[in-house]
C-alpha cells in the first residue's frame, strides 16, 4: 500500500493538507477563498476544494458562500482546532511563519533550508529542533534578526538566519554553505506584506 503521508507529520493525509492547515489555522482571523488557497499553495483548484470539503466536514474549517465564491476560515469554536493548530505550527508552520515575518524585508529570496526543508521534502529523520533561514538580497542585518526573533517567538523554536547577497546566491562557488543549500532540499517562501 502506497502512502503519501508527509514525513514532517504522518498524522496528516498529505503535504497539501498540512500546508493548507498551516495557512488557515495560523491566520485564524483571515478568510480565504478556495481559489486564493489553491493559488497560494500552488495546487489545482479541485485539489483545494477537496481538502477544504474534507476539513470542513470534520469541523476543522468553517465555510460560507459569498456570491459564487466559497470562503474558508479556521473553525475556532471546534475543540480540535487549538491542539491541531499547535501540531500544525511545529510541523508545517515554519514555512508560513517565516513567510509572514520576513515578508516586509524586501529580500529577493527567503529560503528555509536544513533539516526542516529536508523533512518537508520527504527525507526521514527526527522533527527539527530549529529552523534555518537564508535571506538573499540587500537587506539590513538588524531587520533580518528582528524578523527571526518574531518567527522564533511564534514557533517556539530557534530560527537561525543567514544573509547573503544575490551574486553569492547566483554563483555559490567559494561559499560552502550556499553550495550545500543549492545541493540539498530547500523551500523558498514568499508572502506579500
Amino acid at each position: 500500500m502506497r502512502s503519501d503521508a508527509p514525513v514532517l507529520a504522518p498524522t496528516f493525509r498529505s503535504r497539501t493538507q498540512g500546508d493548507l492547515l498551516a495557512l488557515v489555522l495560523l491566520h485564524p482571523d483571515r478568510e480565504w477563498t478556495v481559489s486564493e488557497l489553491a493559488r497560494e499553495l500552488g495546487v489545482a483548484l479541485t485539489t483545494a476544494q477537496s481538502e477544504v470539503a474534507r476539513l470542513a466536514e470534520g469541523g476543522v474549517l468553517a465555510t460560507r458562500k459569498v456570491g459564487r465564491a466559497r470562503v474558508v476560515r479556521a473553525n475556532t469554536a471546534s475543540p480540535a482546532v487549538a491542539p491541531l493548530t499547535q501540531l500544525t505550527l511545529v510541523t508545517f508552520g515554519p514555512q508560513t511563519v517565516v513567510a509572514d515575518e520576513f515578508a516586509s524585508l524586501g529580500a529577493e529570496r527567503v529560503i528555509v533550508f536544513g533539516s526542516w526543508a529536508a523533512r518537508y521534502h520527504g527525507e526521514p529523520g527526527p522533527l527539527p529542533a530549529d529552523i534555518d533561514v537564508l535571506v538573499v538580497g540587500d537587506v539590513a542585518r538588524a531587520d533580518v534578526y528582528a524578523a527571526a526573533e518574531r518567527a522564533e517567538a511564534r514557533l517556539g523554536m530557534p530560527v537561525n538566519p543567514v544573509l547573503r547577497n544575490t551574486a553569492a546566491w547566483d554563483d555559490p562557488t567559494g561559499d560552502s554553505l550556499l553550495a550545500e543549500i543549492h545541493a540539498r532540499p530547500y523551500v523558498e517562501v514568499t508572502r506579500t506584506p
